[in-house]
């Protein structure tokens, strides 16, 4: 059996173009925040990385070892070097994530561990990642969120050494430990007293407008779809048959919801999807008030640490034997 998602409620997204030229390579970000396990995990969980390598950057010695760098005398810093497709997500949705899986303000470590090797840093690997890193990082820092200055520098990305086997995807073969440590180190409370408590599994800092806004921001029919349960009619909507590349975002927030890479032809007039681009941004909620069984899909976003619905869309339960 195949669950497939429809999003009926389709002015409640909008599709964000990749152009029409052949994909792109695949690029490199490199980034510290303490442990590796818990930078390595949040990205893990993002359909659009292609992987995310738990491992050391910073140092100079060849093919350091995890007994030398938990010295801290060898510079290099516990670090994650994610490879992803920037036709469907972006080193900026990266840096987003980034900055809400640690303290960057700690210069001496990361919650208990402390030491150099368990600093931040984000390791840039040309000249436009630098460029966008200090943006984001002025931004973060202008922010008000925290009351001590940004310290987490940002670095020329040199040799990246993957770490021992055993350190890869520890949050999934070693599940339960890897949750006491998260709980035990601080990391979590500070996440969710600082971002709220969606941030610790998506990054999400996406916010709903007031209702004023967001009148004058959406058509009647828009308002009507996003805030009202509404429903556009089928093969009448905007995107049902939409085949350019890119990504489809919640109008109202801005928040990314599906990619193009995952929709496919259904037949039923609505826009298609498979999977969403990050799971913990969408919610399903059952509607049964529909001919067929739905799933009202909300993206989630937070708004001083409460969880509100943004734009809601409605997806049909289609099973396929």
């Amino acid at each position: 059996m195949k669950t497939i998602l429809l999003a009926m409620g389709v002015t409640a997204v909008v599709a964000i173009g990749a152009g029409d030229s052949e994909a792109a390579e695949l690029e490199k970000a490199t980034f510290a925040g303490g442990c590796f396990w818990c930078i390595e995990a949040p990205f893990d969980k993002i359909i659009e990385v292609r992987s995310a390598i738990s491992g050391y950057a910073g140092g100079v010695a060849e093919n350091p070892t995890y007994k030398q760098v938990s010295t801290g005398s060898t510079a290099y810093l516990e670090a994650v070097q994610i490879t992803f497709d920037p036709e469907k997500i972006t080193y900026q949705q990266l840096l987003a994530v980034f900055w809400r899986q640690f303290d960057p303000t700690d210069a001496g470590g990361s919650f208990y561990d402390r030491g150099s090797q368990y600093t931040s840093a984000v390791f840039y690997h040309d000249d436009e990642q630098k460029r966008l890193a200090e943006v984001s990082r002025k931004a973060l820092s202008e922010s008000g969120r925290f009351d001590k200055p940004i310290v987490t520098p940002i670095r020329p990305a040199t040799t990246f050494y993957p770490a021992e086997a055993y350190h890869q995807d520890y949050h999934k073969k070693n599940s339960a430990h890897y949750k006491r440590y998260r709980t035990g180190s601080g990391r979590d409370a500070f996440i969710e007293k600082i971002w709220g408590k969606t941030a610790k599994a998506s990054g999400s800092d996406y916010s709903k407008p007031s209702d004023v806004v967001l009148r004058q921001k959406l058509t009647n029919l828009q308002y009507t779809v996003t805030q009202e349960e509404g429903t556009e009619r089928p093969f009448r909507n905007e995107f049902w048959d939409n085949k350019k590349a890119g990504i489809y975002v919640d109008i109202v927030s801005g928040e990314p919801l599906f990619s193009s890479t995952h929709k496919f032809k259904s037949g039923t007039g609505w826009p298609s999807f498979w999977q969403p681009m990050i799971r913990e941004n969408v919610v399903e909620k059952e509607d049964v008030r529909a001919a067929v069984s739905c799933a009202e899909l909300l993206g989630l976003a937070v708004t001083n640490g409460a969880n509100v619905g943004v734009g809601k869309l409605l997806g049909g339960r289609v099973d396929e034997g």
